[in-house]
């Protein structure tokens, strides 16, 4: 997504679910240098509301590269947890007094790059990427805490083996946590190693490596796993009963709506691909690599020449091209025999539903055409997903989903549809559709101006979102948005 400026070398965390137009870095880099002197900081925005009914006040600053907002339901108090692998409880949350205080680092529980945390009762799990292989491999870990005692003991529940990282600023890692409503299972995403499914050899280490068995699915494991060392072979994973869903790039958020329907949010890659929302179901494949959004990956039949001037889908600027990922690739993987793709949740507008057609390569708004959208605009990195699984909300908002864009948003002459809208938050009105065995929506646009939302939390009729803050930066927020309730 060569539209945001930004780099690894200062934010870590964003190249690993954005693509932007930087030099590659290794991925295995947890302390990133301070921005070039030089450089001019982006002035932090204050959140506006759409609606006279929605108010949003700041609860607190925070340290940089916070990733994921989260709280204990046995005590009510409010964690967060930072890219580089500190983890914070919050004391006195949404007070005057609210005060953050570190209860581990990476040298704790071992995962240097960390983009997984969740809460079971008092059960902290934490999951995330280390360093193999002097940098040039990575290994997949998840380890759990009972924070109720004094001094909680770290529980391994796995380890992948190694498998080669890559050199670039597609390798997205293990990320996502999501806990089932019975509580029994615990949902991983993995998302891609890949852009769009290319080889990723790390200058010659690990060669012809593409996705494997640990990446591009969402894996689900019992709560009391322990000691588990998995396998990157896709047939041993299926075998365990741990692969759930497979052809996701990278669900780097997932939730539960009040029906128990598990659905994600996927960022796809350089091509002008939608952005999805996926109705994650057990068994279902999504696509990925060969098609996003239902627009087929054109890498995957040879010969192909990639050329911006011809293919409209293809940025001049966009990474994938500048460093020749797009590519004549005759030894892509075929489509495996009787897989069907299962298509992302439809929306309809009138927020988030602009695309490129596929006929003409034109951007235009689903406004208009009256097609339905699968499912957010491309380059709008959808973040944050919750769901009023409580019905606490008004009528308007009862049961529905909510979901930022940290994407987006640019007011600057000459940006296209694609991203004008964005850095806001989205209410979802969402209807099963029989016919289609499906989800269609309803999209609005209920605040807007945030800076980099990455996280949310729903309680009652409040959304506390967590902004991330770049390395070398002062930091970033968690902001209050108070709905109207019931």
């Amino acid at each position: 997504m060569q539209s945001f400026n930004c780099s690894i070398r200062q934010t870590g965390l964003l190249a690993l679910f954005l693509s932007c137009a930087l030099s590659a870095a290794s991925q295995q880099t947890t302390t990133a240098p301070s921005p070039a002197p030089t450089r001019q900081v982006a002035p932090i925005k204050t959140p506006v509301s759409l609606r006279p009914d929605v108010t949003i006040e700041k609860v607190m600053d925070i340290g940089p590269l916070g990733v994921r907002l989260i709280r204990n339901p046995k005590t009510g108090e409010f964690w967060y947890s930072t890219f580089d692998g500190n983890v914070f409880r919050i004391s006195d949350f949404d007070t005057p007094k609210a005060a953050e205080h570190k209860v581990f680092s990476a040298a704790d529980h071992g995962i240097t790059r960390l983009q997984g945390a969740t809460f079971l009762n008092n059960t902290l799990y934490l999951c995330g990427n280390i360093s193999a292989n002097g940098g040039k491999g990575t290994k997949g870990r998840m380890v759990k805490y009972d924070v109720s005692k004094a001094k909680p003991a770290l529980v391994e529940v796995f380890n992948t083996v190694e498998y080669g990282t890559n050199a670039t600023t597609f390798d997205h890692g293990w990320n996502a946590l999501e806990i089932s409503p019975d509580k029994k299972y615990i949902y991983v995403n993995s998302g891609a190693r890949t852009d769009h499914g290319e080889v990723q050899d790390n200058r010659g280490a690990y060669p012809n490596a593409r996705d494997n068995g640990l990446t591009s699915k969402v894996y689900r494991f019992p709560v009391g796993a322990e000691n588990l060392v998995l396998p990157a072979e896709t047939e041993k994973m299926k075998e365990l009963g741990y692969i759930y869903a497979e052809g996701i790039r990278n669900a780097y958020d997932m939730a539960f709506d009040g029906n128990n329907n598990l659905f994600g949010v996927v960022n796809s890659g350089d091509y002008d691909q939608s952005e999805e929302m996926f109705w994650i179901r057990q068994g279902h494949h999504f696509g990925f690599p060969w098609q996003m959004a239902g627009v087929e990956n054109p890498q995957q039949f040879s010969p192909w020449v990639p050329d911006p001037a011809t293919d409209p889908f293809i940025s001049p600027g966009a990474h994938a091209w500048v460093v020749k990922y797009f590519r004549n690739d005759p030894d892509f993987p075929k489509i495996p025999a009787g897989v069907k793709f299962s298509a992302g949740v439809q929306n309809i507008g009138p927020a988030a539903n602009e695309y490129r057609d596929i006929a003409t390569g034109k951007i235009v708004d689903g406004d208009i055409t009256g097609r339905s959208v699968s499912t957010f605009n491309a380059h709008s990195v959808p973040l944050g997903l919750v769901f009023d699984t409580k019905n606490a909300l008004s009528p308007e908002f009862k049961g529905d989903g909510f979901v930022f864009r940290y994407g987006g948003g640019s007011d600057r002459p000459g940006t296209n549809l694609l991203r004008k809208g964005g850095k806001d938050l989205l209410h979802m009105d969402m209807q099963y559709n029989a016919a289609a065995d499906n989800f269609y929506m309803k999209t609005t646009s209920i605040a807007n101006n945030f800076n980099a939302p990455v996280d949310a939390v729903l309680l009652d009729n409040k959304i506390y979102v967590i902004e991330h803050g770049a390395e070398g930066s002062a930091g970033g927020r968690i902001w209050k948005v108070t709905l109207p309730k019931r």
